[in-house]
């Protein structure tokens, strides 16, 4: 008979080989198989669990593999200017392999010079579960001298941005972080909670409202989605407004709403 600890060591292993699950921050695997270990029958039943969950929360938004490696071999190739058009074109076309940074393409010349415009320039940015959306930079209101902290679940996503930084001398860090269970403790003016809000919910309902409270942000930019990745949108706006409404709800801070079409943002003057 399998102790817990043995049971959770062999589930973290058969969940991880998988490719689909291979980069993906083994203390986020380790917190929700624990939870589905506790929840189900056998291991088998965690195990199915474990993958439905990781993928709502992570993979569900590439539908397809991202081709770092193929990523890695165009980066050397580009231009070191971010405004460049064949640089702005090629980000263009990396982001539409990810979901988060897909749905926003149409309205990007605008949303982050709308929604940050007021405290521009920044000079230091904190992106929370970032996906692909550092390389929104060039349509940023960001100050020449900007640091700019990335995390996210997946180790080969935060390997290829700080690859990115480092080709276009950006100020830049990217690391594996599980939101979860930890909050990052940098120091800056605005922190970027874009679309993350409601896969936060899917591990662990209170994850959220300890992040807004312990973040060290002066702003803090959170989004939610209008529609959900199969494009359905019924009361969603509503649903996601009152569940901010819920996270806020004692805390004397500045709130700020925007609509964009696909999304929803609130800027939190903390």
């Amino acid at each position: 008979m399998s102790t817990p600890t043995e049971l959770l060591a062999e589930l973290i292993s058969l969940v991880t080989a998988s490719d689909k699950y291979a980069s993906i921050s083994p203390d986020l695997v380790r917190e929700i198989g624990a939870k589905e270990l506790a929840k189900r029958r056998n291991l088998k039943e965690a195990v199915k669990e474990t993958r439905n969950k990781l993928h709502q929360v992570g993979s569900a938004f590439q539908e397809k593999p991202i081709p770092y490696a193929a990523w890695l071999e165009e980066l050397a190739q580009l231009p070191v200017d971010l405004q460049d058009e064949q640089v702005t074109a090629t980000l263009k076309r990396q982001m539409g392999m990810h979901a988060s940074t897909a749905e926003r393409l149409s309205i990007l010349p605008h949303f982050f010079k709308d929604a940050l415009g007021s405290i521009a320039p920044l000079h230091s940015i904190l992106d929370l579960a970032c996906g692909l959306n550092p390389l929104c930079l060039p349509w940023m209101p960001a100050a020449a001298d900007m640091e700019y902290t990335a995390c996210d679940i997946y180790a080969d996503m935060t390997g290829y941005l700080n690859a990115w930084f480092a080709h276009f001398k950006i100020n830049g860090k990217a690391s594996v972080v599980d939101l979860t269970q930890s909050v990052p403790s940098v120091s800056v003016q605005v922190a970027l909670l874009l679309k993350t809000i409601p896969c936060l919910d899917q591990v662990d309902k209170n994850a959220a409202k300890r992040l807004l409270q312990g973040l060290y942000a002066q702003y803090i930019l959170a989004s939610f989605p209008a529609h959900s990745l199969g494009g359905k949108s019924k009361g969603m706006l509503q649903n996601y407004e009152t569940r901010f409404n819920q996270l806020i709800e004692g805390e004397s801070w500045k709130v700020t709403k925007m609509e964009f079409t696909g999304e929803l943002a609130f800027l939190i003057e903390k």
